[in-house]
């Protein structure tokens, strides 16, 4: 294709309908049909980034390999497509204002009144047809953060009014709505869809195409009844019912003629079959397992499981690697204790401690990773659960009792995770971490080389502080080894126990980068060390 065409992704009636996993899905379609696809988020909120959210308030904080913080939806798009992101697929407003008034202060507007429209939406537009422009895409797929009718939202449903003016039948816009179930009526609803097209078309944008979350079939009568009040054709009202795994979408998708729709809004010819021959085999891999495994994610953000999102969806695809079915016990990190930690992990096939940031519950993962230890049930510690695993070993192996971080402690006596030498002259919070992929040497004789099957391997980060290295040969002489470093500037970045079954702790995020197509070797070899202790 000589050009590239652009999808907008709208929601309206409510959030969390999935508007991210429509766009996966659509770019997994297309990309089945030999299509270059990429997808990109437009967050509607005044952080610059998601990086000093609280995960209760937006869930993780996902990161590329280029070191952006950015919104989960990325991860998505990257598990469903293996198609890597970077700091041009997420933008938020706050980014989008601060870049406008940057360019005030230059002086680049040359005097003019700064205003919504034209500076505001140009610069949104600019940021969409980024990707396009530079990258060799034949589709950008643009998901718009909230629900049509939010006041945030309004610059970018207006940039999308004028783009779909300017770009003519390069772009079309899918509106995802809600079509409820009335239980009292035993009626399914379509005011709701209507209501939120209508208020669409006010703010100047027809959608092309309807995707209406359902929880019950749509019949051909309600088709043309959203299709005649909603100004689009029968054909162009897709049905996404609801469905056990997300990763069921694409395939009802393609069921629907997703894909075929976009291609005949975009007049493009194209005969070619969507092959989901892998998909599919992953599909039957997820249903039919064989074995079993129970396993706890230690962490004190457990009440949301989006602040775990990668975490989870990666032992999904861990599972169905292992053929195994993985029962997620979230457990508090806060209500783990010395008195409790038996009743609590008992039953457990393998522990994960995860990431997170300060002291709340910090006391309650050190008290899981001993149980892990002392037990020999396999363990899997992520950044700051790498982190508690050494100051475990410190204080219970070494003999060091006060050892800590001196991100909970500042005055510990032995400071075994210590700030980074470059982050102790920082004052902005935002975006100023450890962030992206760094390269990790490997060890040979060691449980993390058994996963990944080389050497060199690059992972992605984000962290302030790190392994002390005045401990090193401390803790290698008591048992802890170091089976990976970044050779540049010889930071400690995995320790194992080797008398261990499995112990693993690594200060980078291997869920970043697992994959449908691509399972994360780490959360295979936890579960296959889980299975291999059942």
């Amino acid at each position: 294709m000589s050009k590239t065409n652009y999808i907008f992704v709208t929601g309206g009636v409510t959030s969390s309908l999935g508007k991210g996993i429509i766009s996966a899905s659509l770019a997994k379609l297309l990309q089945a049909r030999g299509y270059n696809v990429t997808i990109q988020k437009l967050d509607p909120y005044i952080n610059v980034d998601p990086g000093t959210l609280n995960p209760y308030e937006h869930g993780e904080c996902y990161v590329t390999i280029d070191g952006a913080e950015t919104d989960l939806d990325l991860g998505h798009y990257e598990r469903f497509t293996s198609q890597p992101t970077t700091q041009a697929n997420n933008v938020t407003t706050g980014r989008i204002y601060s870049t406008v008034i940057n360019k005030e202060r230059r002086g680049d507007y040359l005097g003019e009144t700064v205003q919504i429209i034209p500076h505001i939406t140009d610069e949104i537009k600019s940021r969409i047809k980024l990707l396009g422009n530079e990258g060799d895409f034949d589709f950008v797929i643009t998901e718009i953060g909230g629900t049509v009718g939010d006041i945030e939202s309004l610059p970018y449903i207006e940039a999308v009014r004028q783009l779909k003016w300017e770009m003519g039948n390069q772009s079309i816009v899918i509106h995802l709505t809600l079509i409820p179930y009335l239980a009292a009526a035993g009626e399914l609803k379509t005011k709701p869809t209507q209501h939120s097209v209508k208020q669409l078309l006010q703010l100047g944008v027809q959608p092309d195409i309807l995707v209406c979350r359902t929880e019950h079939h749509l019949n051909l009568n309600i088709r043309h009844k959203v299709a005649l009040f909603c100004n689009v054709e029968t054909t162009s009202v897709i049905e996404s019912i609801d469905t056990d795994t997300i990763y069921n979408v694409p395939l009802l998708m393609k069921e629907e003629g997703l894909d075929t729709e976009v291609l005949r809004k975009l007049n493009i010819k194209d005969n070619r079959k969507t092959v989901l021959t892998q998909w599919e085999n992953f599909l039957k891999r997820l249903k039919n397992p064989i074995h079993e495994v129970n396993i706890a994610l230690v962490g004190k953000y457990v009440e949301l499981k989006d602040s775990y999102k990668s975490i989870l969806e990666s032992f999904v695809h861990a599972s169905a690697e292992n053929l195994c079915k993985i029962n997620i016990k979230m457990i508090s990190s806060e209500k783990v204790s010395d008195e409790n930690v038996d009743y609590m992990l008992k039953n457990m096939d393998g522990i994960l401690v995860a990431p997170g940031f300060g002291n709340r519950g910090i006391e309650g993962k050190i008290t899981a990773i001993r149980f892990a230890r002392e037990n020999n049930i396999p363990f899997l510690g992520i950044c700051l659960g790498m982190q508690c695993a050494v100051i475990e070993y410190g204080r219970n192996v070494l003999g060091l009792e006060d050892a800590h971080s001196t991100e909970m402690n500042p005055r510990t006596k032995y400071p075994v995770i210590d700030m980074m030498d470059e982050q102790k002259s920082i004052d902005n919070m935002g975006g100023t971490m450890r962030l992206g992929a760094y390269t990790c040497q490997i060890e040979k004789d060691s449980k993390a080389y058994l996963a990944y099957q080389k050497q060199t391997i690059e992972e992605r980060h984000r962290h302030r502080y790190e392994f002390n290295n005045k401990y090193l040969q401390d803790y290698i002489q008591a048992g802890m080894i170091v089976t990976g470093v970044n050779p540049k500037r010889n930071l400690v970045e995995i320790v194992e126990i080797k008398s261990h079954p499995w112990f693993v702790g690594v200060q980078f995020h291997p869920e970043y980068s697992s994959t449908v197509a691509n399972p994360h070797p780490l959360f295979v070899g936890f579960i296959k060390a889980a299975l291999n202790k059942k």
